[in-house]
């Protein structure tokens, strides 16, 4: 059974942009056809991976029924995984809320899905 918040990691400015465009589109929507996100029990290894110390960071609390774009869970390097992809714009109002994301003293993230 399938999540219905899925996560996605952003920047506050990027976020505020979203908001006041109505819509939010990740670099990687051009790039590779979809906006990664994670469940919440990938988002901080995904953060470590990908964002390890930076400041500014959103974790956006997306309802996988509002976003009105095809979600497909899927891993795309080969791996057994699954991590969920938007393949559109995401819509600002199926964002339920947006918390902050910030790097603990050795830069390190942790996140809590509730």
């Amino acid at each position: 059974m399938r999540p219905s918040v899925i996560f996605h990691i952003t920047t506050a400015a990027q976020w505020a942009q979203a908001q006041a465009s109505g819509r939010y589109e990740a670099d990687s929507l051009v790039g590779e056809g979809f906006i990664h996100c994670s469940t919440g029990g990938q988002v901080a290894r995904v953060a470590n991976a990908g964002f390890r110390g930076q400041p500014g960071l959103v974790v956006l609390h997306i309802d996988e029924d509002a976003v009105g774009v095809p979600v497909r869970y899927e891993n795309l390097e080969g791996g057994e995984e699954l991590f969920p992809h938007l393949y559109g714009p995401l819509p600002a109002a199926a964002v339920a809320q947006a918390t902050p994301l910030l790097p603990g003293p050795s830069g390190e993230f942790a996140f809590s899905a509730d």
